[in-house]
């Protein structure tokens, strides 16, 4: 039989997250909305406003409706038409790891919502009206409804219109993967083990009993209060050891027991959410591949855009400036999960998934490896040893890519000079 997932807290938070990056979301409650405005204007009828109210035309509230119904679904149409060009924009210009971000545009999907939303009020109303359904004060209701409706849907129009013409392209997605990567990085620093304990990053086999993945793919979430939990019923503790943006598969273990040896597995694996994909939530590491990714199909040779990766570059300082910036008291999670250890994220792997493949495809571009030579140096001149190293190392293995595809001796010199700082 199996196990049934505990509803806790963070399960809820996840879910609520995922929930309103749907597309259908904000329209289906814009549209229960709107049919509720227009049974709410038929109480009007019932409160006596008939006397002081003017009277409204019936023919008037018709013409009104009939144009915002028959207007609504073209306009509608069109909006989704813009959508998905721009989000095949996104997926051929940038990434398609970007489409999420892209997806989940707070305008647009406002805009979407009101469009669908003002039609379905027009059609409910319509045919109330054209039944006869409101008197005076619920016909004077509509008609004011209908009017405020309009004015939502025109200021809707024109700042969609000013979003759509900039959403999709290369640098709109870069901002928004950026925005993905500071919220992710800024949650893990204030929470570098998910409040638990921390833990070994590789642990040896010997460190206690192996719980394997069900099913393969990758760790998008992590139940901690779940763990805790099921190892304070099993009296055990709980190593994990697949992060989120993890790939498991029935070999990968994702946690070891150690304590007890009766356990049953099937408790602890249902904590971990496991996707054919990865997401940008729990996975700070994942945001900094995409970013990379962008990056790389700019120097492209079918792209040719060295611009695009220098704008990369000084988005991957700023994360990292971030990463090593002073904590802000109130917001450092406490330990509060005394039996689970999960290991910190390490300066050496975020370094890798932000910087290898721009060195490797950026190194024959003169220009980008000056520019990825001094983002090494502003972050080699930061206060963390670890971050410090990382640095060096990584400049020193952009220099010997560049001296290997560059041909002018001139151009490796002045790369040379900018990567001086890492012979140190």
């Amino acid at each position: 039989m199996p196990q049934l997932r505990r509803l806790t807290t963070d399960r809820l938070r996840v879910f609520f997250s995922r929930l309103k990056d749907r597309l259908w979301v904000r329209p289906l409650f814009l549209s229960v909305l709107a049919v509720g405005g227009t049974f709410v204007a038929r109480f009007a009828d019932g409160t006596g406003l008939a006397k002081v109210l003017p009277r409204i035309q019936l023919d008037s509230v018709e013409s009104l409706l009939t144009i915002m119904a028959s207007s609504m679904l073209v306009i509608a149409t069109f909006a989704v038409g813009a959508m998905v060009a721009a989000y095949a924009s996104a997926s051929v210009s940038a990434t398609p790891r970007s489409i999420p971000l892209v997806i989940s545009d707070d305008v647009t999907q406002n805009a979407l919502s009101a469009f669908i939303g003002a039609f379905i009020f027009s059609i409910v109303s319509l045919i109330s009206v054209q039944n006869e359904i409101f008197g005076h004060a619920g016909l004077f209701s509509i008609f004011s409804l209908t009017l405020l409706v309009f004015v939502i849907v025109i200021v809707t129009f024109v700042r969609w219109v000013d979003r759509i013409a900039r959403l999709g392209r290369v640098v709109n997605t870069i901002e928004k993967v950026e925005e993905a990567a500071t919220d992710a990085l800024d949650r893990r620093r204030h929470a570098p083990t998910l409040g638990a304990l921390a833990g070994p990053m590789n642990p040896t086999r010997d460190l206690g009993a192996p719980v394997f993945s069900p099913t393969v793919g990758y760790v998008q979430h992590i139940d901690l209060e779940t763990l805790q939990s099921v190892a304070e019923d099993a009296n055990c503790r709980v190593l994990v050891t697949a992060l989120p943006g993890t790939f498991v598969s029935a070999r990968r273990p994702l946690l070891r027991i150690e304590g007890c040896e009766a356990f049953d597995p099937e408790a602890f694996a249902v904590a971990f959410k496991i996707c054919p994909n990865r997401a940008f939530d729990d996975d700070p590491r994942f945001a900094l591949v995409a970013l990379s990714e962008i990056a790389d199909k700019a120097l492209s040779p079918g792209t040719n855009d060295p611009g695009t990766a220098i704008n990369v570059i000084g988005s991957m300082v700023r994360l990292f400036t971030l990463w090593v910036s002073p904590l802000e008291k109130g917001r450092v999670v406490e330990i509060t999960y005394d039996r689970v250890f999960v290991p910190s994220l390490e300066i050496d792997d975020l370094f890798d998934d932000a910087f290898t493949a721009l060195a490797r495809d950026g190194a024959g571009f003169v220009e980008v490896a000056i520019r990825l030579q001094k983002a090494f140096r502003a972050l080699a001149e930061t206060d963390d040893p670890a971050m410090v190293a990382a640095a060096k190392r990584h400049s020193r293995m952009a220099l010997a890519r560049s001296e290997q595809a560059m041909s002018l001796q001139d151009d490796i010199e002045v790369v040379r000079r900018a990567a001086a700082f890492s012979a140190v």
